[in-house]
């Protein structure tokens, strides 16, 4: 299976948190799923990152290496992307997580998440 990690599952999956489910952490370590992160979920750490909130601190080039040790790859956003997300009903508010509903589209890739939201886009998302 090819799965995108949502921002909040990649980040508890690196940080090796209780949060992640037991299911999905079974997923994510199962050596025939590829995983993948998108860059906007990168842009969107990083951003969150800068505004130095103490309840969001994250290392990003340990974030980084994080990925190559756990072998997930990065998910570039293409022009393909971005069209995708004009076609998305308003059902998520958030720009980031709208562009990952895309990426999974159009890729095709199973979308791994705990935001309900996301279910109302298609089937390709899996709640955890």
């Amino acid at each position: 299976m090819r799965i995108l990690l949502d921002t909040h599952v990649l980040l508890w999956a690196v940080a090796q948190s209780s949060r992640l489910p037991q299911d999905a952490r079974g997923l994510l370590e199962d050596p025939d799923n590829a995983l993948f992160c998108s860059t906007a979920s990168l842009w969107e750490i990083a951003i969150k990152a800068g505004l130095r909130r103490q309840d969001f601190v994250v290392d990003i080039p340990a974030l980084r290496a994080a990925m190559v040790e756990m072998d997930i790859a990065e998910l570039p956003v293409l022009g393909s992307h971005a069209e995708q997300v004009l076609k998305l009903p308003a059902i998520h508010k958030d720009p980031f997580d709208r562009m990952l509903v895309a990426q999974s589209m159009i890729e095709p890739l199973v979308l791994l998440t705990n935001d309900a939201a996301f279910v109302g886009y298609w089937d390709g998302v899996r709640l955890v």
